[in-house]
């Protein structure tokens, strides 16, 4: 099993969130994407963010494909932060082949990030790109630190072969659904 995960609030899930599940999908190869909507992103404050009940019901909703997995298993396992996640995971499902996706926005501020380095340790790091956000060395300080661990899009489905650590900056197509306007235009009607 290869598997796409998928970290993030859902607060709310979009069709931006499932646009690029589903290429990541096709690109990387994998048998499924688990959507891990979080209990509360330690890097958020919990003040405008919905309960879990609500986001997961939404998150259901916007995934809508049999290959897009919903789970609050964080809650479940505990965990707040994403390298204790993948540790916990890699310990539950031994056989599966996990790979990290996440926005560039989120690369470029990967170093606020517990133990952030060792999180490419863990798995394989597919970055989607993200409307304002330039590849390469324009995704900060994880990008330079691991320039030389860089795969070529192109050479997508070869990321979870590759010697970790590895990355790649998958050619997503763009969406500009955000779910910090969704919550916006939710206030003003």
């Amino acid at each position: 099993m290869r598997i796409g995960l998928l970290g993030g609030s859902f607060n709310p899930a979009h069709e931006g969130h499932r646009m690029i599940s589903l290429f990541a999908l096709r690109r990387l190869g994998l048998t499924q994407i688990w959507w891990l909507v979080s209990p509360q992103n330690p890097l958020k404050p919990s003040r405008g963010m919905s309960p879990l009940k609500a986001r997961m019901e939404k998150a259901h909703l916007v995934a809508n494909h049999p290959k897009i997995f919903v789970s609050d298993i964080e809650a479940r396992l505990g965990t707040r932060f994403t390298v204790d996640t993948l540790i916990a995971l890699k310990k539950h499902f031994p056989r599966a082949e996990f790979v990290w996706l996440m926005g560039a926005d989120n690369m470029k501020q990967l170093p606020c990030w517990r133990d952030w380095q060792h999180i490419f340790d863990l798995a394989p790091v597919a970055v989607l790109r993200r409307p304002g956000y330039a590849a390469g060395r324009g995704l900060g300080k994880p990008a330079q630190r691991f320039r030389k661990a860089w795969v070529p899009a192109k050479r997508g489905k070869k990321l979870m072969e590759a010697k970790l650590p590895a990355w790649t900056v998958l050619d997503n197509p763009l969406s500009r659904a955000s779910a910090t306007e969704i919550r916006k235009q939710q206030k003003e009607k």
